[in-house]
């Protein structure tokens, strides 16, 4: 028989998982998601989750609780009589009561081969530390951060220009397939749990907005790196002078090059010194080559079309 499950995330990542699930013919009793955002310019306007406006699509009942601390909620929660709950890039806090509030358990969707990578941004952390390998992983939660025993896991190599972005689908996709598969174990009861091994943890902290300014001091495969585990969002950017004054520009896509020797360009190769017209910036130990960038309220563009307006010259520094 089908399961009957609830199914908590938001963000875009989730809603692979949320129509893969609808498409096995489980049957999802509520959709668990976060509360709508203030959007638009003026905030004025408040935006659902990705996750709950498929879930409206799916003619599926959809809760926003703030929290599940309460009582009240962790009671509403049990009172759906679920077989297990789905949990992708939720973004709550799951207490015990919730944890233990379905007959098998909550089963999370984690975009990272665990223990590396544990937390909130693991795609972006992966793909900044330049990591050749991810994957997706589907565990039984327990009360810790992404600690608990592991189902089923699916590989993944991160190619060396491969973006967060184009990472990120990747995933999604995988992890939709996964879920399904791992579904299908648990209504059969042979879905195998492996304990968690701890030793090399590594946590995937939030991007913070203070660490998405590119340092040009950095070798070039940081940079690289750095810019585009990035893309596309929250994108690292820099200061660039155009037309006589300091403009922020998102930088979304780059490629390491070699460096000129110090002194051809007359500058003496400054990191952060535009080395060619191509956009080759010196950074503290090699070059990157950018190669599509975003100024603020403008379209990306490449970098041939970038500079029909910039005209950054050679000599130019970037900080």
């Amino acid at each position: 028989m089908p399961l009957r499950l609830v199914f908590m995330g938001t963000p875009d990542f989730a809603v692979a998982t949320l129509h893969a699930v609808a498409d096995a013919g489980h049957e999802i009793a509520a959709v668990y998601t976060q509360p709508p955002r203030p959007a638009g310019r003026r905030g004025l306007e408040l935006k659902p989750s990705p996750v709950h406006r498929l879930g409206e699509d799916l003619g599926i009942e959809v809760r926003t609780p703030k929290s599940l601390r309460g009582e009240a909620e962790q009671q509403a929660f049990a009172a759906l009589n679920a077989d297990a709950a789905i949990v992708v890039a939720y973004g709550l806090l799951l207490p015990g009561a919730v944890l233990e509030g379905t007959r098998l358990g909550a089963f999370n969707g984690h975009a990272s081969l665990l223990p590396r990578w544990r937390g909130a941004a693991p795609i972006q952390r992966a793909v900044m530390a330049g990591d050749t390998e991810t994957g997706i992983m589907i565990m039984k939660m327990d009360e810790g951060l992404d600690t608990g025993p592991v189902a089923l896991t699916h590989r993944i190599p991160i190619g060396l220009d491969m973006t967060a972005g184009e990472l990120h689908d990747e995933l999604a996709g995988a992890g939709a397939a996964l879920m399904v598969e791992a579904l299908a174990q648990l209504e059969a009861g042979k879905l195998t749990l492996t304990p968690q091994l701890h030793e090399g943890a590594t946590y995937a902290h939030k991007i913070a907005k203070a660490e998405t300014r590119v340092d040009w001091s950095r070798p070039a495969d940081e940079v690289h790196n750095h810019i585009r585990g990035l893309s596309p969002f929250p994108g690292a950017w820099c200061e660039m002078e155009i037309a006589g004054s300091g403009e922020r520009v998102k930088l979304l896509r780059s490629a390491v090059a070699a460096r000129p020797k110090a002194g051809s360009n007359g500058t003496g190769i400054q990191p952060g010194t535009v080395i060619d017209g191509e956009l080759t910036i010196a950074c503290g130990a090699g070059a990157v080559r950018l190669i599509e960038l975003q100024r603020a309220g403008g379209k990306p563009l490449f970098a041939d079309d970038f500079q029909r307006g910039a005209k950054l010259a050679p000599g130019v520094l970037v900080r």
